[in-house]
């Protein structure tokens, strides 16, 4: 059993206030995921800009990975540090070799996430003690989503915990169990695509990435999954633009989204919705299987 939560602000009036907004809905979901959780901020930088959050930041390493990074990126780039992890950010020119340093640097340091919005941040623990360690409540931004995990098939690990993300500005959290995620991870790793973990959700972050890198569309891929991906999920996925709902042909897992003139939600449970603005006006309704909902600031 997991917990879901999506946050997408149409009016800009509200960015302050996303992070608050977002750890109110996360910790809501405890119940159903107390074993880790964690989620993705989108907050974009300007053209040409790209920005790395890296996980596993020992406190004594801090100053030595730094000071490589920046020699690598010239003195250009700068890091902000958030308890183990760090964001790093640097001209997009660098994205390659900023990648490999972290590949290359050890320590139990490794890479979360990259492009040119995304700050994704996960951690074991009650949701309200990882919101609380990231300093959720202070971030603000575009839009955002959520995972509160309750492990059933693998270990209580950062690694295992959720958002994953496998492409750029791209990530994944899902509530159920997919059956052939197995079969699809040899054939994604043919194509090139490596894996951290033996996570089904991994998998399907990795399957939506593939596809999008051939130059479909999220809607796109979405659908195709709906054919390739066995099992039962409810997925929620964030893009550097906005994020994607889709639930599988059962749709047994619960879900419930909520629209007003100032922003769209998600949940695994209506009680998430209980501390945002304007809700007891919101059109509040359940995502149909098999449809795909996408909600995006550059369309």
């Amino acid at each position: 059993m997991c917990g879901i939560v999506g946050l997408f602000l149409k009016n800009p009036a509200l960015q302050p206030e996303l992070g608050l907004l977002t750890s109110r809905m996360l910790k809501t979901m405890t119940e159903r995921g107390p074993d880790s959780a964690g989620f993705a901020v989108y907050n974009g930088l300007g053209a040409g800009q790209r920005k790395m959050t890296v996980r596993g930041i020992a406190a004594g390493t801090v100053g030595p990975f730094e000071a490589g990074f920046l020699e690598i990126v010239g003195g250009t780039g700068s890091l902000l540090q958030r308890h183990d992890h760090v964001v790093l950010t640097y001209a997009g020119v660098h994205e390659a070799a900023v990648r490999q340093y972290v590949r290359d640097f050890g320590a139990g340091i490794a890479f979360a996430a990259s492009g040119e919005g995304i700050e994704l941040y996960k951690g074991v623990g009650l949701p309200e003690h990882v919101a609380t360690r990231f300093g959720l409540e202070g971030m603000g931004g575009t839009h955002a989503i959520g995972h509160t995990r309750m492990a059933t098939e693998s270990a209580v690990t950062i690694a295992g915990a959720h958002p994953f993300s496998t492409g750029p500005d791209q990530c994944l959290v899902h509530n159920g169990s997919l059956s052939n995620h197995n079969t699809l991870r040899r054939q994604l790793v043919r194509e090139g695509l490596t894996f951290e973990t033996e996570n089904d959700s991994e998998v399907a972050a990795g399957y939506l990435s593939w596809r999008l890198s051939r130059g479909e569309k999220l809607d796109e891929a979405l659908r195709a999954s709906l054919n390739d991906l066995d099992g039962f999920y409810t997925f929620v996925v964030g893009t550097r633009d906005g994020f994607a709902v889709l639930r599988d042909p059962v749709a047994c897992k619960p879900a419930v989204l909520a629209e007003t003139d100032d922003y769209v939600a998600f949940a695994s449970e209506y009680r998430a919705f209980a501390e945002l603005p304007g809700i007891a006006n919101a059109q509040v309704f359940e995502p149909e299987p098999q449809r795909v909902y996408h909600w995006d600031h550059a369309a």
